[in-house]
């Protein structure tokens, strides 16, 4: 089973039905994976995705309002992390290991800080902390004007040749998946989102609190040309949290994990198994 093939199953929680997807072994401590801004699960990149799969269960789920989920997409990163927990107690898990890409790398870091007893361990990719730099309105402004074939590769990628030619070959690879795709949210998902990532990153008084008490191990990594969130961000992250390791990749942007697939599951590899 694959990202490309796996089929799409609910979860009713409360008033919500949760779509998600499993993938891999059914044994052994379960990978969850939090998307990016407005992303749903067919955003993923299957080469990532897929290569997790082969040691352990990966999950990956759409949040509430986004793509086949129902309800209302909240404005705050503390709600969408409190749905994530009740997605994952809902699926009756004990304790998972995270993976927070953007957006998600901020749920990451509320759900571990608040629950300890059920997040292990954490992977923060292209994330920024409360109270961290963002320019996500200007970025994606300047992303559209840009007229591209995809505004992923603006977004995601640098102008270097290597890095848009990575970046076409990552599209073409969240293509693959030609049916049963979740929908593509509009503004009720992108606004309330947006008004969510701005809202965490002016939280500037509360500082390091957050990052100071997670205990769990933690990977962060980073692209070195992020410009929706400088890779200062990833810095200062590492430096205010207890456990964490930090990895920056060259010449990449916002999507330095789909740039450097393989490298990048490599390293997720020898964090999560050690």
């Amino acid at each position: 089973m694959s990202l490309e093939t796996a089929s799409t199953e609910f979860l009713n929680v409360d008033n919500v039905r949760f779509a998600f997807r499993c993938l891999g072994p059914t044994s052994g401590k379960p990978l969850l994976l939090l998307q990016h801004f407005t992303g749903t699960m067919d955003s993923w990149d299957p080469a990532m995705v897929n290569a997790l799969a082969q040691t352990r269960p990966v999950i990956v789920f759409d949040n509430l309002g986004v793509g086949a989920s129902t309800g209302r997409t909240p404005d705050t990163v503390e709600q969408m992390a409190a749905d994530a927990e009740a997605f994952i107690r809902g699926l009756g898990l004990a304790r998972v290991d995270l993976l927070g890409f953007s957006l998600g790398g901020m749920l990451a870091q509320v759900l571990a800080a608040q629950q300890p007893d059920l997040i292990a361990r954490i992977i923060i990719a292209g994330a920024a902390p409360r109270g961290g730099e963002e320019h996500l309105l200007a970025v994606v402004e300047d992303a559209f004007a840009q007229d591209a074939p995809d505004v992923r590769l603006p977004l995601f990628f640098t102008p270097s040749g290597a890095s848009q030619l990575a970046g076409r070959a990552f599209v073409a690879r969240a293509a693959a998946r030609t049916r049963d795709r979740d929908p593509d949210g509009g503004g009720d998902v992108s606004e309330p989102q947006a008004k969510a990532i701005i809202g965490w990153c002016a939280q500037k008084r509360d500082g390091d609190a957050t990052l100071r008490s997670i205990g769990q191990p933690a990977l962060i990594v980073h692209g070195s040309d992020d410009t929706m969130f400088p890779s200062i961000n990833a810095y200062n992250m590492f430096k205010a949290m207890r456990n964490a390791e930090l990895i920056l990749y060259p010449d990449s942007g916002h999507g330095a994990l789909f740039q450097y697939p393989e490298r990048f599951v490599a390293h997720c590899h020898t964090f999560l198994d050690n």
